[in-house]
């Protein structure tokens, strides 16, 4: 059985409850994090608590754990369901109120929730032929940097992947790329490897990070820029990033093939230098 926290206890997963009162439930009022751990070993678990910071002080919601005391326990999530690789989920919501009201209550007790899971990454086979994504108007709201629980766009975004048979939906506003529903796009043209710029129209991703810190360190040329919709649906490769499918190269989009239809090169350059970093700096915790 999986091992969760809540509001200060370990306890089975299955036995966790929360009231339905709990405005993380009544509203999407919460704020939320994944990130993996390797070998037991949390990933840029810094990076990740800051961008907790900053979802948290926009929401006008105190932190209720210092950063030792989430260390801890993140730490001791991982410690209690083992040594394999596992994806966190950290959810943090405004707590229960005495009746349901739009406005914030005056005194709040924040709701604390850990959970894990197994993390999952795309298999060879999937990696060696690529997956196929659809594209839409992002009709999200206008802080997507911030990274809360009120999901349903992204929900209803991924859906429209699913039903085609898809990994994953592009997203495109008022012609440019912002993101995709669940990850980071990357565009290679001409040997460049091009990505929109942080904003609050997309996730500021670890990932992302990582793979700009990658092509930086080992060579790739880059631009992080504004993106045009054409360029993505003229691209020799796309890429889709995040935590559990690191670098997983996008061969068809709409029904049609990316640039020759198969992954590319500096797509398998980059996993190739992702896996070497997972295994040198992630795996000794990063």
């Amino acid at each position: 059985m999986s091992v969760c926290y809540l509001n200060g206890e370990w306890m089975e997963l299955s036995a966790a409850r929360v009231s339905p009162m709990d405005r993380g439930f009544l509203f999407g009022d919460g704020a939320y994090e994944v990130l993996p751990a390797y070998s037991g070993k949390l990933f840029r678990l810094d990076e990740h608590l800051r961008r907790l910071e900053h979802t948290l002080g926009q929401m006008g919601l105190p932190n209720p754990m210092s950063r030792d005391e989430w260390r801890q326990v993140l730490r001791g999530i991982v410690e209690r369901n083992g040594t394999a690789d596992q994806s966190i989920y950290l959810q943090v919501t405004r707590g229960v109120a005495a009746v349901r009201a739009h406005a914030y209550p005056a005194e709040v007790s924040p709701t604390v929730f850990v959970m894990s899971e197994a993390l999952v990454t795309p298999t060879d086979e999937t990696r060696a032929s690529g997956v196929s994504a659809v594209s839409a108007a992002d009709f999200r709201w206008l802080r997507c940097d911030l990274k809360t629980v009120s999901l349903l766009a992204n929900c209803m975004l991924k859906q429209m992947a699913a039903e085609k048979g898809c990994m994953e939906t592009i997203l495109f506003r008022d012609g440019f790329l912002t993101e995709g529903a669940a990850s980071s796009i990357f565009v290679v043209q001409d040997g460049v490897l091009h990505v929109p710029p942080k904003s609050h129209l997309m996730l500021p991703g670890i990932t992302y990070d990582v793979v700009l810190e990658l092509a930086r360190d080992r060579g790739m040329p880059f631009q992080v820029r504004e993106v045009l919709e054409e360029e993505v649906r003229s691209a020799d490769e796309l890429w889709m990033t995040s935590s559990t499918k690191e670098v997983l190269p996008i061969t068809r989009l709409d029904d049609r093939p990316v640039g020759k239809g198969k992954p590319g090169p500096m797509a398998a350059q980059m996993y190739e230098w992702y896996q070497d970093f997972k295994q040198g700096v992630m795996r000794r915790g990063g």
